[in-house]
């Protein structure tokens, strides 16, 4: 009985040895200081009105409802009609 206690002691060990482990994200290419676009909380209207028409608009999904626009070289993202985020498109 000893000898199938260790063995279960060594099995577990081996398995929670798999748990302690961590990924790397590579944010290559994304600083967080280069703001793009519109600030927060800026309606859509006053985005169309400084940036013009978007290339594409994508409809809303989700509740809370959110839309994106694109624009040449950034992403707005809207909650009902404001700006929630615009990122730097690669």
């Amino acid at each position: 009985m000893n000898k199938l206690r260790k063995f279960a002691l060594v099995a577990l060990a081996c398995g929670l040895s798999g748990l302690a482990g961590a990924d790397t994200l590579d944010m290559q290419g994304a600083d967080a200081k280069n703001n793009v676009g519109p600030a927060s909380g800026s309606s859509q209207a006053s985005v169309e009105a400084t940036y013009g028409a978007p290339i594409a608009k994508k409809a809303a999904v989700g509740d809370p409802p959110i839309s994106s626009w694109e624009y040449e070289g950034f992403v707005v993202f809207f909650e009902y009609d404001r700006v929630i985020h615009s990122v730097k498109k690669r």
